[in-house]
């Protein structure tokens, strides 16, 4: 019933939003009381409250002693969404490396704002309560968990996984799961197993460049295909390069995409599904951030669709809970037995004690209040970021509108030169995520991706309010 209340005051906050933002409620306004609205809507008033406290928190009413709630945000522009993607359909090795490792770098910096790197700062993660558990871990483990877990990685783990595959559709069972060092590995794992040296493999453009690394580490060719910011890879794209060419795999990012923020809509999932089985390609799918949705709901994925096997799911903690315990899995469908060799030839097992923290978060019903609450604050922050990009950035920007995840992608006017804009915002301590990075051919040099996974204070909206003073000056 706690989960019911919740989606149902965000809702409601909702729908005043979108009443605020397109202009229905304007400034100065005052909304119906919350005895109004109750009586009006049927529901509780201490869940009316909370959808007007939501509002409040994203600055868009304001509580006026003995008078009520009024409308305080005045929305300047509408920014419009990136234009799709259109990238040569070559296979291409021109990975911007020395930029994605000058990127990197400034994690090891101090009081750098990073809101070039994708995963939650530490102030929105449940790390006391992790604390506790790993002292439990420690106690109740074999060996106090110094011991090796069996390939498929533990077993509790892996049962409280295919119990959550419920949430999108799934329908796993443990042996249908095999733990992996972090999402990245599995992703690793799928590549190494399924591609050899000289293979091509597709991609969305722009695409998250720990993928193209991992491409060109296996010296795999790369196809990117066009995508569209709202709806992901363009399926006439996929249609078009699965029927004229060898194709080894495809990998996409269904939910809340890294960079783009796209959300692939369910029956695009379905025929995407489809032509993998029609032309018997894998599909190596991640679907790390599905967990971190917006809506009342959350959004399937390819897997949820797969009835051959051809889908491979991978999927971690390190966006939701905790990064560096490098805890992820795959469900790798008919292709176990290979993903399972791929795991003992490069790390024979996954770390015990992690695993046996996280299993036992997921099962003890820790991980759902936690998602709940971190859902709300990355819907905040965007809102947040959006509000100030408005009020602070050129007319000509172009956002999108991720409907969860962590990233927001933006496009500046042609000609624009993201890197030099890196260089500036540094001499500020201020770190952002090129668009070049994202893509093995030159372009995206006028996009950036920007992280909103942060803790939201006045430090940061300064920093995004410099950040626009240098694309206004440049």
């Amino acid at each position: 019933m706690e989960i019911i209340k919740d989606y149902l005051y965000l809702n409601i906050a909702r729908q005043f939003e979108s009443q605020i933002r397109d202009g229905v409620l304007k400034m100065g306004d005052k909304l119906p009381s919350v005895r109004q609205v109750s009586r009006e809507r049927g529901i509780s008033i201490n869940t009316i409250t909370q959808a007007y406290l939501e509002l409040e928190s994203l600055s868009l009413i304001e509580s006026r002693p003995k008078s009520g709630f009024y409308v305080c945000y005045s929305q300047k522009r509408n920014l419009p969404v990136p234009s799709p993607s259109k990238p040569p359909l070559s296979a291409l090795h021109q990975l911007e490396e020395d930029l994605i490792d000058k990127v990197y770098d400034s994690m090891r910096e101090k009081n750098i704002t990073l809101l070039s790197l994708g995963f939650p700062a530490a102030e929105l993660l449940p790390i006391a309560k992790l604390n506790k558990g790993l002292v439990h871990a420690m106690r109740t483990l074999p060996d106090s968990g110094t011991g090796y877990e069996p390939v498929p990685g533990n077993e509790k783990l892996r049962n409280e996984i295919a119990r959550l595959s419920f949430s999108w559709g799934g329908n796993l069972k443990a042996e249908d799961i095999v733990t992996t060092p972090g999402c990245i590995s599995a992703l690793s794992y799928c590549l190494t197993a399924l591609a050899g040296p000289g293979d091509t493999i597709i991609v969305e453009s722009p695409a998250y460049f720990g993928i193209l690394q991992l491409a060109k580490s296996l010296r795999l060719k790369v196809i990117e295909l066009p995508t569209n910011f709202i709806t992901g890879i363009e399926l006439d794209a996929l249609k078009n390069t699965l029927s004229k060419r060898r194709i080894a795999a495809c990998v996409l990012i269904s939910n809340f995409n890294n960079p783009s923020g796209s959300l692939m809509p369910a029956d695009h999932k379905k025929e995407v599904v489809r032509l993998m089985e029609y032309h018997n390609i894998p599909l190596i799918e991640d679907d790390i951030y599905g967990e971190l949705y917006f809506g009342s709901h959350r959004p399937t994925n390819c897997k949820t669709y797969d009835e051959s096997g051809l889908v491979l799911c991978c999927s971690s903690v390190s966006k939701t809970l905790a990064p560096g315990y490098r805890v992820g899995w795959v469900s790798p469908g008919r292709f176990k037995d290979q993903i399972m060799r791929t795991k003992l030839h490069h790390s024979l097992s996954s770390a015990s004690i992690t695993q046996e923290v996280v299993a036992d978060f997921l099962k003890n019903g820790r991980y759902e209040n936690h998602l709940r609450k971190i859902r709300a604050t990355l819907y905040n922050n965007y809102r947040n970021y959006v509000k100030t990009i408005n009020e602070h950035f050129p007319d000509h920007v172009k956002l999108t509108q991720p409907q969860g995840g962590f990233f927001l992608w933006l496009e500046l006017e042609k000609g624009f030169d993201v890197i030099s804009l890196y260089e500036k915002a540094m001499r500020f301590n201020i770190s952002i995520a090129p668009g070049r990075m994202f893509s093995l051919h030159k372009q995206f040099q006028n996009c950036m991706r920007l992280n909103y996974g942060m803790y939201w204070n006045k430090e940061l909206e300064k920093s995004l309010e410099i950040l626009g003073m240098l694309i206004s000056k440049t």
